[in-house]
């Protein structure tokens, strides 16, 4: 049972057995029942008069493997049971914010979404420090290089930045799916730019 705004103000709104769809209802009486509540309940719509249970969902450990740049560590992620899990989600966990990047359940079957019950392992990465991967060419020599930055920081083709103290402009920004020569991206979309000194 939820409540649901309305002009009236607010009602509790739930699945009437009856109706078969959501209906506004009027709680008769209410019983505490452990950390939960028993509600007699009356549909609006049909009359029908029923109990609902409310229980806190049950919660479970997930167990996750974190990967901060090359450091990796294992942590248990509480959830509460019933709750769907996919990858690319976003999560908080130690102050840091985390992206699923992989889900297994029973014998290692990878899939894209699980009830955090059902997960055997998750392995997940920090998105709130995004390192960008870096080619530098100077001349006829290109070096490899890195930065780390917010994920939502803005690169452009043709903009100068300082990197190890020497001006450099993008040329290029390549991002898993091609490289570009003009427009932009956000630092979590880059998988590598490419430098050139001027």
């Amino acid at each position: 049972m939820k409540e649901a705004d309305g002009d009236e103000g607010v009602a509790d709104v739930a699945q009437c057995p009856e109706c078969s769809e959501l209906t506004e209802h009027e709680v008769l009486s209410r019983a505490e029942r452990g950390a939960g509540e028993d509600l007699l309940v009356r549909c609006v719509s049909c009359s029908k008069v029923y109990r609902i249970s409310l229980r806190p969902p049950s919660s479970t450990s997930v167990r996750t493997t974190l990967s901060d740049g090359a450091d990796s560590f294992s942590a248990s992620i509480e959830s509460d049971r019933d709750e769907e899990i996919s990858k690319d989600d976003l999560f908080q966990y130690d102050e840091s914010h985390w992206q699923v990047t992989r889900i297994e359940i029973g014998d290692k079957m990878p899939v894209n979404s699980a009830m955090a019950g059902d997960i055997a392992s998750m392995w997940a990465v920090r998105k709130d420090v995004c390192t960008v991967r870096l080619t530098l060419t100077e001349g006829e020599v290109s070096t490899p290089s890195s930065l780390e930055c917010d994920p939502e920081r803005v690169f452009s083709c043709g903009t100068v930045m300082v990197v190890d103290g020497k001006k450099w402009r993008i040329r290029a920004i390549h991002t898993g799916v091609g490289r570009t020569l003009r427009g932009k991206r956000v630092a979590a979309e880059v998988r590598r730019m490419y430098l050139h000194l001027i």
